[in-house]
Parts: structure tokens; C-alpha cells; sequence
């Protein structure tokens, strides 16, 4: 399925895959934990989030970027096996990405449309994997402003935003909580994976 040239993979990971990846993830916050940053407005976002990978994604007064440490100090840990697969399976490079940025939902959090821009090199696509709870998927246009579209993401799908879809507006409106029995306490976990260098 596409939207405006985003690709849509439903239910491409199995139960089995998502429960692996969930506890690979585990140990991804156990050596990382998850922060709340602040954006460059003052305000921190309703997002937790941590990264795996060469980079992490960070925010905070100064702006939006990568970050080679996390906020209390350590190196990210690696991006696991499970996650770089499902890269090698629909990205269509032989580049690794550099960073694996893990958001987690509680179902009252949401992310407002933005573009993914803070990369060195937007020849590379952007892979998101959803995870646990619904949610509810904005795809706007490549400036702000016009009709969006929206598609429910379930647990398991794969979006791949590249080629004219790489610099798309998009965004989470809400999360459908009880739609997962996927993560202990529900909520939803979105994976997605950069190439931040050139």
C-alpha cells in the first residue's frame, strides 16, 4: 500500500518477531533509559524516547539534532539484529543506518507533523516500525499546510518514507490504547531508523 509515496508494509512482522524485538528493546533501555526532552520552545514533549546506534536524536534549547552520547553521559548501545533486519529487508540499501530512534506512547501522547531533516543525506529513507497500540498515522505534503491523509498503524507494520517521500510532513494524532496486549502495561513503541552521515 502507498499514500502519497510512503510505503505501507501491514502486519510485515509476526508475533514471534515483535516479541523478540520487544526484548531486545528491553536491553536497549536498560543501558539507555528513556527521557522526556525538552523542545527548543521550552516545553518537553510528550514522548519518551531513547536511541540505539552510532547517534541518538536529542532536543533541547539549542535545537533538534544527533547526539553521539545520552543525556547522563553514556555511548548508545548497538542497534539490535532484529531491527537492522527488517532495515536490510525493505530499505534497498546496503548502507547501515546510524541510529535507531525509540519513541514510546502512552495512549494521551501524540507528535505533531514535522520532517524527518536533521540528516546529513536525504537519498537515504527513513524506516519507522510500530509496535504494541494502534495509532493513528498523519501524512501531509513536503510543506506545511494543504490535505493530509491518515491510516491506523498497527502492531507489526513497517513505513518506509523515501525517494519523493523522504521530506513528507507527518505525524502521530493519537494512540488507540487496549488494541495490544504486545507490551507489558500497553502503549506503543515506534522505531525509526536513520543514516545520519553522508
Amino acid at each position: 500500500m502507498t499514500i502519497r509515496s510512503v510505503k505501507l508494509f501491514k502486519e510485515m512482522l509476526t508475533s514471534g518477531d515483535q516479541a523478540v524485538m520487544v526484548a531486545d528493546l528491553r536491553e536497549v533501555v536498560r543501558a539507555a533509559p528513556l527521557f522526556s526532552p525538552m523542545t527548543p520552545y521550552g516545553k518537553p514533549m510528550r514522548v519518551k524516547m531513547t536511541s540505539a546506534g552510532k547517534y541518538g536524536w536529542f532536543s533541547d534549547r539549542k535545537g533538534y539534532r544527533y547526539e553521539p552520547r545520552h543525556p547522563e553521559g553514556m555511548a548508545w548501545p548497538p542497534i539490535p539484529d532484529s531491527v537492522l533486519k527488517v532495515w536490510h529487508d525493505v530499505a534497498g540499501t546496503d548502507r547501515a543506518p546510524d541510529c535507531c530512534l525509540v519513541n514510546y506512547y502512552t495512549d494521551t501522547a501524540k507528535m505533531g507533523l514535522h520532517q524527518d531533516k536533521d540528516e546529513a543525506d536525504f537519498g537515504y529513507p527513513v524506516v519507522s516500525i510500530s509496535l504494541g497500540d494502534d495509532a493513528l498515522f498523519r501524512i501531509g505534503n513536503l510543506t506545511r499546510g494543504g490535505k493530509t491523509e491518515s491510516v491506523w498503524l498497527s502492531s507489526g507494520d513497517v513505513v518506509v518514507m523515501g525517494d519523493d517521500a523522504r521530506l513528507v510532513y507527518h505525524g502521530i494524532d493519537r494512540v488507540k490504547a487496549g488494541t495490544s496486549t504486545l507490551l507489558d502495561g500497553g502503549g506503543r513503541i515506534n522505531l525509526t531508523l536513520r543514516v545520519v552521515d553522508p
